[in-house]
């Protein structure tokens, strides 16, 4: 009886924001700098190992350096935990992570975070999550991490490259 006590106290702790299978594929969107007229090109897929798998190339041709995947979800309370947790495979390069707790906000909560080519467990508080738009960091609090609606992954690095994040799963902690 007593070893099951740590168990459910790690499960009530730790709550799913996405677990990758096939059927999820569809649910997460691309959107690169296509949009306002550049030519990078991202892509989303379901490996048969059940991990998301956002790659493609980012190009600075005509002005643009971005390549990003969305996925909105019917929000999810998040106020009772204090971070973020992935488990992921980069390329070496820096990736940033973005929450919305509203679908209706124009802007992200951003956090930068770097890859080292092997399966990491990138951790990232919810107050070190930054208002931002379109680059620039605006003056607002910090995310309270309240709720969340939408979840994003990022690669802007100012220079042309491929580019390949696997991801396994996404929970808060």
């Amino acid at each position: 009886m007593n070893l099951l006590i740590p168990i459910l106290i790690f499960m009530i702790q730790t709550l799913s924001l996405h677990d990758f299978s096939p059927q999820s594929s569809n649910q997460w969107r691309v959107v690169d700098d296509v949009v306002m007229g550049g030519r990078s090109s991202g892509n989303f897929k379901v490996n048969s190992e059940g991990n998301g798998v956002f790659y493609g190339e980012v190009s600075t041709e005509n002005n643009g350096g971005f390549s990003s995947v969305r996925h909105e979800v019917k929000t999810i309370n998040t106020e009772k935990f204090s971070e973020v947790v992935m488990k992921l495979k980069g390329d070496g390069k820096a990736y940033q992570f973005r929450l919305k707790p509203s679908i209706a906000n124009y802007f992200s909560y951003i956090q930068t975070f770097d890859t080292n080519g092997e399966w990491q467990e990138i951790r990232i508080p919810f107050k070190d999550f930054y208002p931002s738009f379109r680059g620039r960091k605006l003056d607002q609090p910090n995310f309270d991490g309240s709720q969340i609606e939408e979840m994003t992954f990022l690669i802007a690095n100012k220079k042309n490259e491929n580019f390949k994040l696997e991801i396994d799963w996404i929970s808060a902690k």
